[in-house]
This record gives structure tokens, C-alpha cells and sequence, in this order.
């Protein structure tokens, strides 16, 4: 008989991104809080100097200035967001919550990658999205 414990999994892993850096959050505030004509132009600029940073990339495809602008910011976002996915323990199974804030970033980058698919007629794509956003977070 083993003295090691035994460990009962209750389900599939939740995986929490880290928290933004707080300046990144900042700047992106700013950016967006500029008026219509300058917006986009300091999004990208926030982006531009923090790549990782999802919910950059999610704001720069909300404001895209055509379907394939958009589909180019939000795809960028959903990679970027699986590279920190894996680096934060996810290994392409377990949940991604919507219900915790810092994960917002990239299920809305993945969510308007699978919006722009469905637009330019990527039916198959935009049903894999949309399957794996379910599996990411069921409760929608």
C-alpha cells in the first residue's frame, strides 16, 4: 500500500489567464476613449507595443475597418491566445470561463474570429468556433 495521496479530479481543468498588465489596461482605456477618427489608430498603437496583450487585439478587430481587417485582428487574438493558453497549463482540453474577466480577451477574440468566418462564407470554420467555445465554457 502507497502513503502518496490518491487525487480525485472533479472534472476538467479551469484555465485563468493571467491579469493584463496594468499599464497595457490603461493605455487601452485611453485609446478607446478617444473620439472615432483617432480610436483605431491608438488601439493599434497599444497593440503594436503589446502584442500579448489579448483584449487588445479583440478591441483592434471590434474596430476593423472592413470584414477582412476584423477576421485578420480577431485570428491574430485567437493565436496569441492559445500560445498563453498553453503557457498558463492548458493543454488543449478544459474549461476557459467566461465568468473570469481575464480570459475576456481571447474567448471575444475567438468569438469574432467565428462572426467574420460565417461573413465571408467559412461555414465550417465558424461551426468549429462555435463547437469550441461551448467546450471552452458550456454555460455560454
Amino acid at each position: 500500500m502507497s502513503d502518496q495521496p490518491i487525487n480525485m479530479s472533479s472534472g476538467l481543468p479551469t484555465t485563468v489567464l493571467p491579469a493584463p498588465d496594468p499599464v497595457d489596461a490603461q493605455r487601452l482605456a485611453e485609446a478607446l476613449a478617444l473620439p472615432e477618427g483617432e480610436c483605431r489608430a491608438a488601439v493599434a498603437a497599444v497593440v503594436a507595443a503589446s502584442p500579448r496583450f489579448l483584449a487588445g487585439w479583440a478591441e483592434l478587430g471590434d474596430l476593423g475597418r472592413d470584414t477582412m481587417e476584423r477576421y485578420a485582428a480577431y485570428r491574430v487574438g485567437y493565436h496569441r491566445g492559445l500560445d498563453t493558453l498553453r503557457a498558463n497549463g492548458w493543454r488543449g482540453s478544459g474549461y476557459v470561463r467566461w465568468a473570469e474577466p481575464t480570459n475576456h480577451g481571447f474567448l471575444r477574440a475567438l468569438r469574432g474570429l467565428g462572426a467574420m468566418a460565417a461573413e465571408i462564407g467559412e461555414t465550417d470554420e465558424a461551426e468549429r468556433i462555435t463547437l469550441f467555445l461551448l467546450q471552452l465554457d458550456p454555460t455560454g
